[in-house]
């Protein structure tokens, strides 16, 4: 999902730093600390920023990718599909405004993105955007904001506004894969396109501008089979990837 939005949310440029276990603050899941790293934050999608260079996603929630469209946000749908994609991008820019973020740091994925509960202006960010609606626990991995998706779902706020259940990202995300690798050269879906400036950047089945990219070999630009492949290639994401 996304841009880097309003409110003075920029490329960070504060220093990491090593810290020794901590203990959580009110409020935050109850997990040792690694790392804690703090800065102003460019916001990715509804549940990635950057702060000085390293991607952090946010612990425990899963926000609706750019490319995803929701329910109506009224019973029987009314109004129409909604772009909660983009609108998650946006409430988290909101969240953080001109506030550096301070981030805890649980684990790094196999992405070598920092596993993290992220705070700015006093509030825990992973909780505000699965309470605001804006996206779902990812319970797969953690039941940190189980609580805080009952209560947005019961309050039917943002995802949940509607009386249709919306998809859930982890499924829209398997879906565009699926459909992706029955067209895609032996079922490598993801695109590494090198863009006019040079830039060497990789566009998932997800991504907005999927299927505007095209992979032209004699310019060095090729399909990868996963992310990981892509990256050690030396492609970065695309933003909303």
């Amino acid at each position: 999902m996304a841009f880097a939005l309003a409110g003075g949310v920029i490329v960070a440029q504060g220093l990491p730093f090593s810290a020794e276990p901590t203990v959580a603050r009110p409020g935050s899941p109850h997990r040792a600390t690694l790392e804690v790293v703090t800065g102003t934050a460019r916001i990715v999608d509804g549940d990635t920023i950057d702060i000085a260079g390293r991607r952090v996603r946010l612990e425990g929630i899963d926000a609706p990718e750019a490319a995803q469209t929701c329910p109506g946000r009224y019973a029987g749908g009314l109004l129409g599909p909604w772009r909660c994609g983009i609108a998650a991008t946006s409430a988290l820019s909101r969240l953080i405004g001109s506030s550096k973020a301070t981030c805890e740091v649980h684990e790094t994925d196999k992405y070598d993105r920092l596993i993290a509960t992220c705070f700015a202006g006093g509030r825990n960010l992973n909780r505000e955007m699965v309470l605001r609606g804006h996206a779902w626990a990812f319970v797969k991995y953690s039941n940190s904001y189980a609580a805080e998706e009952r209560q947005a779902k019961t309050g039917k706020t943002g995802i949940w506004a509607s009386a249709q259940e919306p998809q859930p990202a982890w499924d829209f995300r398997a879906r565009r894969w699926a459909n992706a690798e029955e067209v895609a050269p032996e079922g490598c879906v993801i695109k590494g396109n090198i863009s006019k400036r040079g830039e060497r950047i990789y566009h998932t089945p997800w991504s907005p501008w999927y299927q505007k990219v095209r992979v032209s070999a004699p310019d060095g630009e090729r399909w990868y089979c996963d992310e990981a492949e892509a990256m050690a290639a030396g492609f970065r994401p695309a933003v909303g990837r």
